[in-house]
């Protein structure tokens, strides 16, 4: 009975209408701001801002036509080495000796290029179609190293001509000094099959490699000339390694990718 004459007493009685009213806290009100502000600006970034991103791959320093594997056309045993590694040799030159039961044979390389990796040797019995040695194809000796990376299928669309690239080289450790500079020359049109990559690597351990994730797209990297380093290419550090690169040396490339805009993939 008390609380409902309570009630009702407070019903009967005129409001307060003359006192004033406290909508917010100062410090709400701060806090209400400082969340405008951040949305604000966070509106405008994504829709004027730009996202920056890179993408590592493997690859190998070779020249620009790829190398290919030599072997012999006769069965027989070696009796003379006629090159050795390193060396330049033109379209036909001699390359090994094979006494074979028709006779003394001569295995020649077929296109001219620099020998890379000897595998036959004085004394060693060759079979048809034995591995005797990679030859890359190479039409001088001063000709520019390039850097071909292996990236993903998917990846390769995103990759334009021109982008710059880092490389990481093995022979060179990049805490001394630093990575080779370069940038994308070409971008293959589809992706490469493990016989594709052996065809041109010359080495079928190697392609089977950079195919280990399947089949990849091939990106031509135009290493940046330099001539005021050991090396004639250009480096994050002041001079490089004090000594020339080879071909065949394993490198881990970053293709820094076009930038985006964070609205172009927050919204769907």
């Amino acid at each position: 009975m008390q609380f409902r004459q309570k009630a009702l007493s407070k019903l009967q009685s005129p409001e307060e209408l003359d006192l004033p009213v406290r909508f917010a806290r100062p410090q709400g009100r701060f806090v209400l701001a400082v969340t405008v502000l951040v949305m604000a600006v966070a509106g405008f970034w994504a829709f004027t801002g730009s996202v920056s991103s890179k993408l590592s791959a493997p690859g190998i320093l070779t020249r620009a036509g790829g190398s290919y594997l030599l072997q012999s056309p006769y069965s027989g045993q070696v009796t003379a080495v006629l090159a050795e590694d390193g060396r330049l040799l033109a379209p036909g030159a001699p390359l090994l000796q094979v006494a074979t039961e028709q006779g003394e044979r001569t295995v020649r390389v077929v296109a001219g290029g620099r020998v890379t990796t000897l595998v036959a040797k004085t004394g060693a019995v060759l079979t048809t179609g034995a591995d005797v040695a990679t030859v890359e194809r190479a039409k001088s000796a001063d000709e520019p190293l390039v850097a071909v990376l292996y990236v993903p299928a998917a990846s390769g669309a995103g990759i334009r001509a021109g982008t710059p690239v880092d490389l990481d080289v093995q022979s060179a450790p990049r805490q001394r000094f630093g990575v080779l500079r370069g940038h994308v020359k070409e971008v293959g049109r589809a992706p490469q099959t493990q016989a594709q990559l052996s065809g041109f690597l010359g080495d079928t351990r190697l392609a089977a490699q950079f195919a280990r994730q399947g089949d990849p797209v091939a990106v031509l990297v135009q290493l940046d000339r330099s001539p005021t380093t050991r090396s004639g290419y250009r480096w994050s550090s002041a001079d490089g390694p004090p000594y020339a690169l080879d071909s065949t040396t394993h490198v881990t490339g970053a293709v820094r990718l076009p930038a985006q805009h964070p609205v172009d993939w927050l919204l769907p």
